[in-house]
């Protein structure tokens, strides 16, 4: 052999723990320009240069000391002293140097324009994504003041829920198609999940973001064509007016969602915008759903009754037993904050179940000692939903040993808009144990008059709304239709919120005898019911 070779085994070693070293930190500067900043990445990428220029030469400087070449002396030289050059060899190297390096930038052109854009564009509206609105974020930290407008579809649960979700995605497809006209140098459009985008205008007034809300409203109004499909959809549209810092983005998408949410409340298809006085309410809410929970173990929760009255015969008819918190610091909380709160967490459940056995436990005593009025609960539609409801009225009528023709349950007209043939089946079981059934609220938003005949109830209680405008001819007229359709279809009606005589007269004159309200009692405790029935006797009412 004209040339023989010795290698040092410790140098090669060195060599390949170099490498790997060298590798792991390119990686981890490739990933630290990845996320850097305008201002940082220059020196990021100026610092993994000069990385990887110095592990190369250390690299090539030790791969070459662990390689030691002896060549025989009888090998031919060239005159000049330099071996000859192998044509093909070079032709090889030269071409596979190129080839790595197409294959490189290739690699770096699908990374940077593909990959970079499926990371940063929904795939189904091609708007921006989260991604991208981080981005955005970032880029834009301690700048210009923003309009941030939070949208949400209104109906989309109910189109995916009954014409599939592949129509749902046509819906959203077009949505963005309709809001990408929207975006300009100063304004941008992301879709952030399922319906929900946002709209972030740079540089404006509340005005300008109310007229653009409105602006977007009004086009999403307008009909969809979907596959023979028309659809109307409209939208909710919450507005909060800032700037962008590194501790206040997620507070600023936070106030822009619960200014939607509250447009929604209001009726939807309308925008709101953010104020202080919201924000403490966020709190508020948040800090009583987080206390329901010990309120439940604690027992804050007491029971009040309020009388309703039969002004025919004179004489009271029945309580209605209503749910009351003493928060150990906010004092009384209303059952409108609370109970909302208690309908999405669930525990309106062990709430009402609650509610039911204390209620059948007073009345069992109350009969003992001569007071026979029957007492009405409200039920929520979760106990429906559950199915759970028949088994539990059984078992707690069996337990306290109360008749069932003195238990009532009120139900709202909400309700019958779910599944109105599996509402009425546990209606029917329920009545069945001899328990009466009341339509509570009748007349508030959500009547269906097609329906009466069909619900098993035994009354109808007429919400206060029409006994505060019982002076207008109007609402004296829809009474008297209520009435007469009541006794076609044999139902009680009682008129909630009596509050004066006046209100009594007017009824009275209508043929409504049955009613409930601060005029014949407010809600009371237990131990002051007793009390309450010697008074109304001695008054010459009759019992």
């Amino acid at each position: 052999m004209p040339v023989e070779g010795n290698y040092n085994y410790y140098l090669i070693v060195l060599s390949v723990v170099i490498a790997i070293s060298g590798s792991c930190l390119a990686l981890n500067i490739t990933s630290k320009i990845s996320v850097a900043s305008k201002k940082t990445k220059f020196f990021w990428l100026l610092a993994g240069s000069l990385g990887m220029g110095s592990l190369i030469v250390t690299l090539h400087d030790t791969g070459m000391k662990a390689a030691l070449f002896i060549i025989d002396h009888d090998v031919s030289r060239l005159a000049d002293g330099f071996y000859p050059v192998n044509p093909f060899l070079f032709c090889c190297v030269t071409l596979t140097l190129f080839i790595i390096l197409f294959v490189s930038w290739g690699v770096m052109f699908f990374d940077r324009h593909v990959l970079e854009k499926m990371a940063y564009t929904d795939t189904i509206t091609g708007l921006p994504n989260r991604n991208e609105m981080k981005r955005f974020f970032d880029k834009h930290v301690g700048k210009e003041n923003f309009a941030f407008l939070f949208l949400d579809l209104d109906q989309f649960k109910a189109i995916n829920d009954t014409l599939g979700h592949h129509i749902g995605d046509l819906l959203v497809q077009t949505m963005g198609s309709r809001l990408s006209s929207f975006i300009t140098d100063k304004q941008r459009v992301f879709r952030i999940g399922g319906d929900e985008f946002l709209i972030i205008a740079i540089d404006a007034l509340q005005d300008t973001a109310e007229q653009r809300a409105n602006q977007v409203l009004q086009k999403i109004k307008e009909p969809y064509f979907l596959e023979g499909n028309e659809l109307y959809i409209t939208g909710s549209i919450g507005i909060s007016m800032g700037s962008i810092h590194d501790s206040d983005l997620s507070v600023l998408l936070r106030t822009a969602d619960t200014a939607m949410y509250r447009a929604k409340s209001l009726g939807k298809n309308q925008y709101y915008v953010y104020n202080e006085e919201m924000g403490i309410q966020a709190i508020r809410r948040m800090e009583l759903e987080k206390d329901l929970h010990k309120a439940f173990e604690q027992n804050e929760f007491f029971i009040v009754y309020q009388p309703k009255w039969n002004v025919a015969t004179n004489s009271p008819i029945g309580f209605e037993a209503l749910m009351r918190w003493q928060h150990p610091r906010l004092g009384i909380v209303s059952p409108a904050e609370f109970i909302p709160i208690a309908e999405e967490t669930g525990l309106i459940i062990p709430m009402t179940r609650w509610i039911l056995e204390k209620t059948c436990l007073q009345c069992v005593q109350w009969k003992k000692r001569g007071i026979c009025q029957p007492v009405s609960i409200n039920v929520s539609i979760r106990l429906f939903k559950s199915d759970t409801l028949n088994e539990m009225v059984y078992n707690i009528l069996s337990k306290v040993g109360l008749e069932p023709d003195f238990l009532e349950l009120e139900i709202t007209e909400a309700m019958v808009l779910h599944d109105v043939n599996d509402i009425i089946r546990q209606l029917q079981s329920i009545r069945a144990l001899g328990v009466r059934v009341s339509l509570d609220d009748f007349g508030s938003g959500y009547s269906s008059l097609g329906l009466l005949d069909r619900i098993p109830i035994d009354a109808l209680k007429l919400d206060r709304l029409f006994t505060h405008d019982l002076h207008t001819p109007s609402k004296r007229a829809i009474i008297n239709a209520v009435l007469r359709m009541a006794e076609s279809l044999q139902l009680d009606v009682i008129a909630e919120g009596v509050e004066n005589y006046e209100h009594i007269e007017y009824l009275r004159e209508l043929g409504c005898h049955r009613m409930q309200g601060n005029y014949y009692g407010k809600p009371m405790m237990e131990d002051e019911v007793e009390g309450w029935l010697q008074l109304m006797e001695s008054k010459g009412h009759a019992f």
